[in-house]
């Protein structure tokens, strides 16, 4: 089959009506902070990162949120809360060398973005360790480049992926050969305006990788997790739900099914 035609945010915006802004309000993420817990895990190279878990304690779809070059993990929060409000475990983290502190915790090591997907396959061992079966990433940029990486890697397999992110940045490059082996499902939003390209980027992935994928391309100016913030906020959040619940969704066994 060839790649399905891409569906295009901009003639559906005015039919859904989405366009309040549905940023992360201090309120947002108390609440979510209130609701979850920090946890801390090690990569594989002795670096030890925060994070915190959202979502049912028993649950066997999860997601990983993977943060921008120049947020982290508290700009996930309201976002994690809602996910976890429809049944996933959710664990939200910093990246090495991001501190925020205070809820948003302190990830050890220095920043280095090369490092990006080593950090991020650390937190699906810990998030797979926490008994999650069926595991999906949502990632931003730096975390959308890298879970592109982390998921041609992976041994298990990561059904569902949100992907806003550049094909190259700084020493990481998502070639067509990496995107050949991401099998999983891959929703690619980007903002019309984003200063960096992130929909020329969403284009050219979007054609090179295997079924299924859907591109989304909105009407805002933002970039990775500031499209939460933006006029087109509300849709976008309710994309990447729909994605996780299609696709993470819990399958019968065959006597089950029975």
């Amino acid at each position: 089959m060839g790649i399905a035609p891409r569906l295009r945010s901009i003639a559906a915006i005015a039919a859904v009506l989405l366009v309040a802004c549905t940023g992360t309000s201090s309120s947002t993420n108390s609440a979510a902070v209130a609701a979850s817990d920090a946890v801390s895990f090690k990569t594989a190279d002795g670096v030890d990162l925060s994070g915190r878990i959202f979502g049912p304690a028993n649950a066997t779809a999860g997601v990983v949120l993977a943060h921008t070059l120049s947020g982290d993990q508290t700009k996930w929060f309201g976002f994690a809360d809602r996910l976890a409000g429809q049944g996933f475990r959710v664990l939200t983290f910093d990246f090495r060398g991001y501190c925020p502190g205070g809820d948003g915790g302190c990830s050890g090591g220095t920043e280095d973005v090369d490092a990006a997907p080593t950090d991020l396959a650390a937190a699906v061992k810990f998030l797979r360790a926490d008994g999650v079966q069926r595991l999906g990433i949502a990632g931003a940029s730096m975390g959308g480049t890298a879970a592109l990486l982390v998921a041609s890697a992976d041994g298990e397999g990561i059904p569902a992926l949100v992907l806003s992110a550049p094909q190259v940045l700084y020493g990481l490059e998502v070639g067509s050969d990496v995107l050949q082996t991401v099998t999983g499902a891959k929703l690619y939003i980007a903002g019309l305006g984003d200063p960096a390209g992130a929909a020329a980027a969403a284009d050219a992935m979007a054609a090179l990788g295997p079924q299924p994928v859907r591109e989304e391309i909105v009407t805002a100016d933002e970039h990775g997790t500031a499209l939460l913030n933006s006029t087109s906020g509300e849709q976008v959040q309710e994309l990447m739900e729909q994605w996780f619940g299609r696709y993470l969704a819990q399958r019968p066994t065959p006597s089950e099914a029975a």
